[in-house]
């Protein structure tokens, strides 16, 4: 698929819709039938509906013997959902809204030998996720992401960009038991040990020992671009240099369009650090979260986009995942907001550096919410392209 100038992209998760969740537990209602044959109905996909209700049906049923097929199966209409709620909206890179995972950390490191899972934590917002310690040197069990990508691959002729949990936040959002106890063991004066020590060390055995061979699965199997998120990069503005290594480490060798996902940061303290990533193809940020609503394209008006100028002053190679959608509230940017936001970005690192998405995944917010934002950004996206070429 030939892309345009300003190609539009989703960034991560989607909101999974009410019949997925309850049909899982055999709790749907009719309201969630309802929802689905609406939905369906939108994005051209009526000859889904009695496919899924059966499913659900059956599950409703108790069909015991039966259940985990039906649920991977209710799964992967999920799947389905998400690649025609992509399209419709008119995306040009796509992927499903990462319908099969729990979450971003505990569904990971589920499928990593050495960790042990100690609780409930809160995330950042409503939601909890269980965090494990680690135990013993993490290690590859299975690719856990090649099952779902193999599924959608010869599904649409959109491409595809694979998400992965980067090694360096399943690392700091975990506890550290092994590495701790290992370096006490011959730091008798404790010169050397230490958290920033222990966390480094996890960190590279994940991106060597996990991240690199799951990523190298996916290649194998016809993946060609796989975007690392690292919500974590900047919790230590001083470990910004191991950011930096575990995506080199995660990446080496592998004939791949590798990007980066960081949101939500403090995005000044990765310059100069950021000119040691290797072959990045592209930086995912936010901006449009701490940027006006105001229309236009001079400096006073793009006060989220300044960060722009330290690329620019830094030549740093790579493309830009230019965030034009705020993703914590229901507010639709209208097309000419979203259309001045790219502009400002083109004027300031050239057109063909710039590719255009909300400022991280959508899934706090309604599936209506989600599909008027993206409509809007490639309604807005078009508007741009149109402006350039006068």
């Amino acid at each position: 698929m030939t892309l345009p100038l300003f190609p539009t992209q989703e960034i991560g998760s989607l909101q999974k819709p009410s019949w997925r969740v309850k049909g899982l537990t055999g709790k749907t209602t009719q309201n969630d039938i309802e929802e689905l044959k609406k939905w369906c109905t939108k994005l051209n996909l009526q000859g889904r509906i009695p496919i899924v209700v059966d499913i659900i049906q059956k599950i409703k049923n108790g069909q015991e013997k039966d259940k985990d097929e039906l649920r991977r199966q209710l799964k992967e209409e999920s799947q389905i959902f998400a690649l025609g709620f992509l399209e419709k909206a008119g995306l040009d890179i796509i992927y499903d809204g990462e319908q099969t995972r729990v979450e971003m950390y505990e569904d990971p490191i589920s499928d990593v030998d050495g960790f042990e899972f100690k609780g409930l934590v809160r995330s950042f917002d409503v939601m909890k996720y269980r965090k494990a310690a680690c135990i013993a040197e993490p290690s590859f069990k299975l690719p856990y992401h090649l099952e779902e990508f193999l599924f959608l691959k010869d599904k649409t002729e959109h491409e595809l960009k694979v998400p992965i949990t980067g090694a360096y936040t399943l690392a700091e959002w975990s506890y550290n038991e092994f590495y701790g106890e290992k370096n006490k063991d011959f730091d008798i004066f404790g010169l050397f040990g230490s958290e920033k020590t222990d966390r480094r060390e996890m960190a590279l055995a994940l991106a060597k020992n996990v991240i690199r061979p799951n990523i190298a699965a996916l290649v194998k199997n016809g993946a060609k671009w796989v975007q690392i998120d690292e919500p974590a990069a900047t919790t230590y503005p001083d470990e910004v240099d191991l950011v930096v290594e575990t995506f080199n480490e995660s990446v080496k060798g592998l004939d791949v369009k590798a990007s980066i996902h960081m949101c939500f940061s403090d995005y000044k303290v990765f310059f100069p650090g950021i000119l040691e990533m290797k072959n990045c193809y592209q930086y995912a940020w936010e901006f449009a979260n701490a940027d006006t609503t105001n229309l236009g394209m001079d400096r006073q008006k793009r006060i989220g986009y300044r960060i722009l100028d330290l690329f620019k002053e830094h030549n740093v190679p790579g493309r830009i995942g230019l965030g034009v959608l705020n993703v914590h509230t229901d507010f639709i940017e209208p097309p000419e907001l979203v259309r001045d936001r790219i502009l400002y970005a083109s004027k300031v690192l050239g057109e063909d550096k710039i590719y255009v998405n909300p400022d991280c995944g959508l899934r706090t917010r309604s599936l209506e919410v989600a599909f008027a934002k993206l409509q809007s950004m490639v309604e807005g996206a078009k508007l741009a392209r149109k402006e350039s070429q006068k």
